[in-house]
């Protein structure tokens, strides 16, 4: 049987010029006429794609959701994703959408968005910011309603990272139900640092204020970390429950084989173009 013709659109194609005038850059909010502009020109990038025989494409680009950046500045999550999914949904008119949204307990999300924020020169958080990305009680919950508001007839899969951190093979063969590449599988990229490296990133002074050893960093305190720990639970149990109806929880193709059951190919349904289907990826730090 002969098997769909993949293609994949990286940061290095999408931040190359594909996405500019549609997403926000350096200079702010984009224009009228910019975001125009930009989906004729992800529309064209489209047709080519389908006639060089692509049947389905996978776009990933964790800036697609937005930046660490941002999210540290706003201390919020995600804080005005729906608008940015909007200003992209016209490119992607016509064709069957998969969202695919790696989710990830948010201590340690934010932990690591603060050890990367270091190796960039921010410096130790002070307390108040601690106190405030722990009280803030947005969660995937509402990440996730605000993407579906933004896409209603995607088909959001949402891929929590105690499963599927480290492991891009099992999220994509989760997302197209093909067995995938097991080469350079295990090479990180952006790995959050561990704190003997961010010693090295801080004034001596600074570098003195982390605990001892090498493991990775959790700048919260037990309770600030339990608070965070629970928003994520009743976000992951509300997920396991259907979600309402929005999103589902990929399963891992690993698992299953482990358990002797085959792995079913993903149910999609397709869209007024039945010849090609538009999966996205979303990393969630």
């Amino acid at each position: 049987m002969k098997r769909d013709a993949l293609q994949v659109w990286g940061p290095r194609r999408t931040r190359a010029g594909v996405f500019w005038g549609v997403l926000p850059g350096a200079g702010g909010r984009p224009s009228a006429d910019a975001i125009h502009r930009g989906v004729g020109r992800i529309r064209m990038n489209l047709a080519q794609c389908e006639a060089a025989g692509t049947t389905r494409l996978i776009v990933s680009d964790a800036a697609i959701m937005g930046s660490l950046r941002a999210n540290l500045r706003m201390g919020d999550l995600y804080c005005g994703l729906g608008e940015r999914l909007a200003r992209l949904a016209p490119a992607f008119d016509g064709y069957k959408i998969t969202l695919a949204l790696n989710i990830r307990a948010l201590d340690a999300y934010w932990a690591a968005a603060l050890s990367q924020a270091i190796t960039r020169g921010a410096g130790l958080p002070a307390a108040g910011m601690l106190a405030r990305l722990a009280a803030n009680r947005r969660g995937w919950r509402d990440v996730i309603e605000e993407v579906a508001c933004a896409l209603p007839d995607a088909d959001l899969i949402v891929l929590p990272y105690e499963t599927f951190g480290g492991r891009p093979e099992a999220q994509l063969e989760a997302l197209t139900g093909e067995p995938a590449p097991r080469t350079h599988a295990r090479g990180w990229l952006n790995a959050t640092p561990r704190m003997a490296e961010l010693r090295a990133w801080l004034p001596p002074a600074e570098a003195a204020l982390l605990p001892s050893g090498n493991e990775r960093w959790q700048p919260f305190s037990e309770s600030q970390a339990a608070a965070l720990r629970e928003i994520y639970a009743d976000d992951l149990m509300w997920i396991t429950g259907g979600a309402g109806g929005l999103a589902r929880l990929a399963e891992d193709p690993d698992r299953k084989r482990a358990s002797g059951v085959p792995p079913s190919s993903l149910e999609l349904t397709r869209g007024r173009r039945d010849d090609e289907e538009i999966g996205r990826l979303a990393g969630a730090g």
